[in-house]
């Protein structure tokens, strides 16, 4: 009955707060060609935790297309990923989407 006059709003209603959410963020890898596919699966494994073949289909995604998203989350989250990466010399940007 919220909305009649004389009545209170429900609760579900007063408790209702909108809040901005930080936009989540992305580890962008790029294509290089001065690493090996080993050398990019291995760093890819450290970096994201995927499997092996994981690391393959990703690696071949930036080798073919020239980058790849392999992370979206957190701003630390990101820039964690990207900095693993970048240990091997990786070119890796960080970005908000």
């Amino acid at each position: 009955m919220a909305g009649l006059p004389g009545t209170t709003p429900d609760l579900e209603e007063l408790d209702r707060t909108d809040t901005a959410v930080a936009p989540p963020w992305m580890t962008v890898l790029h294509n290089c060609d001065c690493h090996t596919f080993e050398e990019v699966v291995r760093q890819l494994m450290k970096a994201i935790a995927c499997s092996e073949a994981e690391g393959w289909e990703i690696a071949w995604q930036v080798h073919n297309t020239g980058k790849a998203v392999v992370k979206v989350g957190s701003e630390d989250e990101c820039v964690k990923v990207g900095n693993t990466l970048a240990e091997i010399g990786l070119i890796v940007t960080v970005v908000s989407s």
